[in-house]
């Protein structure tokens, strides 16, 4: 589990393929930010612009570790096929501040931004969410973009699907890499685990007493 707060901001810095067909995934090596990996081992989640994946492999000192990633995986996310920046969150610990809001680190669909810029101190970022999305999203509803806990400040309903408008911060523009998003940019979306759950019991009838 995750909280959607990250908790440092990496590289891809280069992709190996792990086969020459399309069944075949795909291993990343990440450089994180310098002591990141102090308390992380072999074995351990970290999500990857909102996608939870293993560490693999590791070497503190460089820093780098390694994450081995499925086609299917590729398939059902974005940003995680070439080198560039990437949101990291290490796993939530039982202890930990639950800062942002409960995130599982699945991808539930692949959004498209279709506007970001400057208002005030602060940005507006509108993303498209996928039709079979839209039902989850709500006004002060919480969403993941690319691994980061948001609030919707306002919901849209058009014929491709739902339009979601975020205001974010400074600090989070200037701490994650949302700050390299751009009109068409593809982001992973993953919807509230509450909302998920409401529209489950609201879809199957109560069993008979």
């Amino acid at each position: 589990m995750f909280t959607g707060i990250i908790t440092g901001m990496g590289q891809i810095a280069a992709v190996h393929t792990l086969g020459d067909s399309p069944a075949h995934g795909k291993r990343l090596v990440i450089t994180p930010p310098a002591g990141y990996l102090d308390d992380v081992g072999l074995g351990d989640s970290i999500a990857l612009n909102g996608a939870c994946m293993t560490v693999t492999s590791m070497d503190a000192a460089l820093p780098q570790f390694t994450i081995d990633i499925s086609a299917e995986s590729l398939q059902k996310t974005t940003g995680l096929d070439a080198p560039g920046p990437i949101n990291l969150e290490k796993a939530l610990r039982a202890h930990d501040r639950l800062g942002g809001h409960m995130v599982s680190g699945h991808v539930d669909g692949i959004g498209e931004v279709t506007h970001f810029a400057q208002v005030g101190e602060s940005w507006e970022l509108r993303v498209l969410a996928p039709r079979h999305l839209a039902r989850y999203l709500a006004y002060k509803g919480s969403i993941t973009i690319n691994g980061v806990s948001l609030t919707v400040n306002r919901i849209a309903d058009v014929a491709r699907g739902c339009e979601a408008s975020i205001n974010l911060i400074p600090h989070t523009v200037q701490n994650t890499a949302l700050g390299h998003l751009q009109t068409g940019s593809k982001v992973n979306l993953e919807i509230d685990l509450i909302a998920r759950y409401v529209a489950r019991m609201m879809d199957v009838p109560a069993p008979a007493q």
